[in-house]
């Protein structure tokens, strides 16, 4: 296996947020002791060649401690036998990041992935402490850590019934400040009800953000939004490096606090489990139960081949497809996204093309 990736629970389901669109507060709230992580880091580097990468999410992973990744340090280096390249990452909700913390992600090269839905008002209607206030302000002191430091960020929106609907407020917030590196996640039937996007929802929002970023592309202002940047990828010939956006499921491990092991973050049961961290880890993404989680990811609804978007569409990911008629949630969303946009990417990713050739 050229390459392993891990993504890793490293507090499982415990958070000090209670968002209200959160899909993860039910799982279990067992913490990864620095046995377990150890047995981790030393399968998951026996099994890769040339990288490995550690990524860190939760509930809120930085509920573990500093101590535990300073640790994940000490063992990384104690067990790289191959010179590889190790890579580390973690997903926060930033209620934790002060100073201390923003020197050690940045000394060590994590890149920060920090949750934050928009201003204030947009942010505060879902991402709450247990009482109901609202975590803005302390989600922006760690922004402004991370900014101090140096640290690679990027912010993660979920883009919910609530936010959906203010694209340009939204993207007019991220741009101020400078956060020139978004991703969106759609806030889907997983989530509590009162915040899942409604019916075409999502495909407006994705087409006024287009807009948006589209108009400051031409203009050299060049904000990473990252399934933008996949989809110019998928038009250029290039593979998506996005999981959900191949069009089946791509192989990456998933460990619970337990060192229980999964092949992805949705389908953490006892229905998919793989195996332990105490396993050949590139074995289990090929074992009996790999094999039966990744098959149907692979079939696409009849209407799908059809579909003149299918080549960046690609039927979207397994779980979005979880639906009575087989096709995803997003499938209306996204024709009126590509009918829109779609032409565009593929200007863009021509523009690209040339560029690349005239610098051979």
């Amino acid at each position: 296996m050229p390459a392993l990736s891990v993504l890793i629970k490293p507090a499982s389901g415990a958070c000090n947020l209670r968002c209200g669109y959160c899909f993860y507060q039910k799982s279990a709230r067992e913490f990864m002791s620095l046995a377990t992580l150890e047995q981790l880091v030393k399968s998951a580097l026996q099994s890769a060649q040339y990288c490995c990468t550690f990524a860190f999410q939760g509930g809120e992973p930085t509920l573990a401690g500093l101590e535990f990744y300073r640790a994940l340090l000490n063992f990384q280096q104690k067990h790289d036998t191959k010179n590889l390249t190790v890579k580390n990452t973690i997903q926060t909700n930033g209620i934790l990041i002060d100073d201390a913390w923003a020197a050690f992600l940045a000394e060590h090269d994590f890149l920060v992935g920090l949750s934050l839905d928009g201003p204030r008002k947009l942010n505060d209607a879902n991402r709450k402490y247990a009482d109901g206030s609202g975590s803005f302000d302390r989600i922006m002191q760690a922004a402004a850590y991370l900014k101090k430091h140096g640290a690679q960020f990027n912010i993660l929106s979920v883009i919910n019934a609530q936010n959906a609907r203010k694209p340009d407020e939204l993207y007019a917030f991220f741009k101020k400040k400078g956060y020139d590196f978004l991703q969106f996640i759609p806030c889907l039937s997983e989530c509590r009800s009162a915040h899942t996007l409604k019916p075409g929802q999502y495909g407006d929002f994705l087409v006024r953000i287009f807009d948006l970023w589209h108009k400051d592309f031409l203009r050299g202002e060049r904000i990473n939004i990252r399934f933008f940047s996949n989809l110019v990828q998928m038009a250029a010939g290039y593979p998506p490096e996005s999981c959900g956006m191949c069009g089946y499921c791509t192989p990456y491990l998933v460990v619970e606090g337990d060192g229980s092991v999964y092949p992805c973050d949705f389908y953490v049961s006892d229905l998919w489990k793989l195996g332990t961290v105490s396993d050949d880890l590139s074995a289990l993404l090929q074992n009996e139960t790999a094999r039966r989680f990744t098959a149907p990811s692979k079939l696409m609804h009849d209407d799908c081949h059809a579909c003149p978007h299918v080549i960046l569409c690609r039927g979207g990911c397994r779980r979005w497809r979880e639906t009575p008629t087989g096709k995803s949630a997003l499938c209306e969303d996204y024709k009126r996204f590509f009918a829109d946009c779609g032409s565009r990417i593929a200007e863009i990713a021509r523009a690209f093309t040339r560029s690349a050739q005239a610098s051979l």
